[in-house]
């Protein structure tokens, strides 16, 4: 089992930056894969962002390449995603997610684990 606590969410001007944490505790060693997800109202649940946990290889939907970065810091068992250039269409709740294995990183029903999720809402 792998526990996530997702933090750093909250309320912020278009184009202002805001950066969310993942914490993961538990069976972290059998963590492949990081992947932040997002769904805003009325919506599915949304691939943003996934980092490979030893490689530190990355990957980014279109809509946030080049304004968001994933990252992951191996001691403290805890990812980030920066979050640079907001817009509002970026609100949303934004879950972080853990996958044991490797393969496809933008489907969530690959991941196994998920966090409570934390808000962000971007005003215009």
């Amino acid at each position: 089992q792998v526990q996530l606590v997702e933090s750093g969410g909250g309320l912020v001007e278009a184009g202002g930056p805001l950066r969310l944490s993942c914490a993961a505790s538990g069976r972290t060693s059998s963590t492949h894969t990081m992947g932040w997800f997002r769904q805003a109202p009325g919506k599915e649940r949304e691939f943003v962002a996934a980092v490979v946990w030893r490689s530190e290889l990355t990957y980014y939907t279109d809509s946030v390449r080049g304004r968001f970065t994933i990252s992951r810091d191996n001691a403290k068992n805890t990812g980030y995603l920066q979050m640079n250039s907001l817009k509002p269409e970026d609100t949303a709740i934004y879950y972080c997610a853990v996958k044991a294995f490797l393969g496809v990183v933008d489907d969530r029903r690959k991941y196994d684990y998920w966090g409570q999720g934390t808000q962000v809402t971007v005003s215009s």
